[in-house]
């Protein structure tokens, strides 16, 4: 029931603010720990590239923190990118549903940046496997500074919480969401206060607040300051989640909580942490817990932990979603998904995605054993994500919003010559952990485009075992003589319009037998988040329209899961020929069975690739909800 403004003054005001909230539990989760590791990794010792610790150095390093999260998120991110969206909904997903309407008009670049904004989502799944693994060993780290002894628990301690943490994906965040936003409140508030302290203690950092210094630190500098953007960029971490999770909670709710608090909270805590290695240079072994009073230092290691754990959970739901859009959209095989909110439609589970993620992660916390030491691999995937992500904005500003092309080349150079800036440092690194993202990237990448083009094959030689669906309806006509109508309702799966299902072709020509009301259903996802109920589905008698046989199609979003009985609920008796009786109906499915051609499809690697991702697909009467007791599978086989 909804108030009006005179009813309720100040209503509006407050569901703003629960979204506000809501969107600092989720979204700033992994941006908001940035603080924790980033400082100590720029001025690491251990650094292949160290950075000396000096007072010059000290305010380059923070005032180009402080001017690239300026630069980067509140500009690129939160003022640009978040402008373009996909009927409300953000992330690299979203750009590439964009770039693919693109592409009807415009062949070349537009498809090169659609290969590379699906590089883009193959690299936000080793994102998805660096960020729990990271977050969490920082904030345990903090237990070295406790109690120095602790310092071989640090690694058991780290993969019990996200053995953890991944074992309640099943039950969902609808239970504990509500709890998420206030500890960050609180987390916020802790490491801007403990900033603050730093700041008090020696307020000639904030001169650090004009680019001047930064400046200076890149140009006078550059042999030092470059080797240092390659940690520097940790700070813009989780700049993504912002634009991914714009669906969920809208731009403005997302823009105001960065810059009533996320920003000033992290900027205080940055700005601290200079202060006190100013202080005392041997503070670089920890400046974010070594900030920290004495007596809070334990209550900050709990809280830390709880912010990290937020954080994990964030990206860990973005892989379950980005996962299921990918297969909507065609570039993953059909995976079994979970609805563990009946309110939230973003809250799903992906358990196939959960136990692969769970391995990587585990497996990276015991072969790097440090954050500092996972800092590299994870800058790699934050700044190819960004350059990405600012290319394919630009280019769509200009060519699907009209951006005059000099305002475009003005912005994009000077934005893209920051984020390369930032790319060549991280390539310097390649060999000390920098390699792990792009490898899982290009595997990523890999898997993705084969399944899209062995999807076209089989999809080809699938048209012409079906041949023309009309021709088959027609045929039916001519030939009613051969075959019985029996009573009841059939419903066949079929890929599109065009063709007959085998199935069906199967029922008739071998069985001999034909259902008293035949529905022919295809599921189409539009290039759009959500489909409404009005526009879900369309009805076509195929030429016939007393035969019982129609053609059915239901559209649904690419965030949408399909689900058959509910769309053939909303089917009316004058558009199915009669009333068709959907309680008892039975549904046909058929069942391809993939094997090797010599057709040159296919490079025979990829077809090796195609194969086995293809025992991955999850059940089709699964996954469309389909009753198990009334569907029929019936198989064929096809070669690529």
């Amino acid at each position: 029931m909804e108030s009006s403004p005179a009813a309720a003054p100040g209503g509006r005001d407050v569901v703003r603010a629960a979204v506000v909230v809501g969107a600092l539990g989720v979204v700033f989760g992994d941006i908001g720990t940035s603080p924790i590791y980033t400082i100590q990794t720029v001025f690491n010792p251990a650094d292949p590239h160290p950075v000396p610790v000096s007072s010059g150095n000290v305010y380059g390093v923070v005032s180009l923190v402080f001017w690239s999260v300026m630069l980067i998120v509140t500009l690129t991110y939160v003022s640009l990118v978040m402008r373009v969206s996909n009927q409300g909904q953000g992330g690299i997903m979203a750009l590439i549903t964009l770039l693919r309407r693109v592409t009807g008009r415009r062949r070349g670049s537009a498809l090169v940046l659609a290969g590379l904004g699906v590089f883009g989502a193959a690299l936000f799944f080793g994102d998805s496997m660096i960020t729990p693994a990271i977050s969490v060993l920082s904030s345990i780290e903090g237990l070295k500074v406790v109690q120095p002894s602790l310092a071989d628990a640090v690694v058991p301690i780290t993969a019990v919480i996200i053995v953890l943490l991944f074992l309640v994906q099943r039950l969902g965040t609808a239970a504990v969401g509500r709890f998420f936003g206030p500890v960050m409140i609180a987390w916020f508030l802790a490491i801007g206060a403990c900033g603050v302290g730093g700041i008090v203690e020696n307020p000639g950092i904030l001169r650090a607040l004009s680019p001047s210094y930064a400046i200076t630190f890149l140009t006078g500098h550059f042999h030092i300051a470059f080797y240092a953007l390659a940690a520097i960029v940790l700070a813009v971490t989780g700049a993504e989640a912002l634009y991914a999770d714009m669906g969920h909670f809208g731009r403005r709710a997302i823009t105001r909580g960065w810059l009533l608090l996320v920003l000033p909270s992290c900027t205080l805590s940055y700005f601290g942490q200079g202060a006190l290695i100013l202080k005392d240079q041997s503070n670089i072994s920890s400046p974010f817990f070594l900030l920290t009073p004495d007596w809070a230092r334990l209550p900050m290691v709990v809280l830390a932990t709880a912010a990290t754990v937020i954080a994990s959970q964030a990206v860990i739901t973005g892989a379950f979603s980005v996962a299921s859009q990918a297969a909507q959209l065609g570039y993953l095989p059909r995976v079994r998904i979970a609805h563990t909110s009946a309110s939230t439609i973003g809250q799903i589970y992906v358990p196939w995605i959960n136990w692969l993620l769970m391995v990587a992660v585990l497996t990276l916390v015991f072969a790097f054993r440090s954050s500092a030491a996972l800092a590299y691999a994870f800058g790699m995937a934050v700044v190819a994500t960004i350059t990405i992500t600012t290319l394919v904005f630009f280019y769509l500003a200009h060519v699907r919003f009209r951006t005059p092309l000099w305002i475009t080349i003005v912005g994009a150079g000077f934005l893209l010559a920051m984020d390369l800036l930032f790319l060549g440092a991280n390539l310097t690194k390649l060999l000390h952990g920098a390699w792990l993202p792009l490898l899982i990237a290009v595997v990523a990448f890999a898997v993705m485009t084969t399944w899209q083009r062995g999807r076209q094959v089989v999809t080809r030689e699938r048209a012409e075992a079906e041949g023309p669906l009309r021709e088959f309806v027609a045929d039916l006509h001519d030939h009613a003589g051969t075959f019985t109508r029996v009573p009841g309702t059939a419903v066949f799966l079929n890929r599109g319009k065009e063709t007959a299902p085998l199935a069906l072709r199967a029922n008739v020509e071998h069985n001999h037998v034909l259902h008293e009301h035949v529905l022919i259903l295809s599921i189409e996802t539009e290039t759009v988040p959500y489909v409404p109920d009005s526009a879900r589905i369309e009805v076509d008698d195929l030429g016939y329209a007393e035969d019982g046989i129609v053609h059915v199609i239901a559209r649904y979003g690419y965030i949408e899961t399909p689900n058959v009985l509910a769309a053939l609920a909303l089917l009316r008796p004058d558009r199915t020929e009669g009333t068709a009786a959907l309680e008892g109906a039975s549904y046909f499915l058929s069942k391809i069975e993939l094997t090797r051609g010599d057709a040159p499809t296919m490079a025979g690697w990829r077809k090796r690739l195609f194969i086995a991702t293809s025992y991955v697909t999850a059940d089709a009467a699964e996954y469309f909800g389909l009753p198990r007791e009334r569907t029929v599978i019936m198989g064929s086989r096809i070669a690529v």
